[in-house]
């Protein structure tokens, strides 16, 4: 009787708990803000000049070698959208350049393709 009592309260109690379990936004080894996306972990760095850095890791932070990879960073400054292309620039490294200045923190969203043509998203 108490087995029966016992095990909705154990299953309630480990589902109520799973959302604080998620992985959430944080620092990554370079500085910046890192998410998920899709697959993959993403890491945008920004730091007040147009240059722009995201770094790929996969699901157990090991780097992700960027080649054959592509993005597209839909940044908001001031209020409007900046939006350019992001490309491989070694390692797990892909770079590009903004119209503006991106401070970090910036908020928005960029959009990943794989070599392998699946595509995820990461917002920040």
């Amino acid at each position: 009787m108490i087995f029966r009592r016992l095990v909705p309260a154990v299953l309630a109690l480990s589902f109520a708990a799973t959302p604080l379990l998620a992985h959430g936004p944080g620092t990554g080894p370079n500085g910046g803000v890192r998410v998920g996306a899709g697959h993959y972990h993403a890491e945008l760095v920004a730091d007040g000049t147009p240059a722009v850095a995201l770094y790929l890791s996969d699901g157990s932070d090991k780097p992700v070698q960027a080649e054959g990879f592509k993005a597209n960073a839909i940044l908001v400054v001031d209020g409007k959208a900046q939006r350019f292309p992001l490309a491989p620039a070694g390692g797990s490294r892909l770079a590009g350049t903004a119209p503006v200045a991106i401070p970090k923190g910036v908020k928005g969203a960029v959009q990943i393709t794989a070599p392998d043509g699946s595509s995820a998203q990461a917002k920040y």
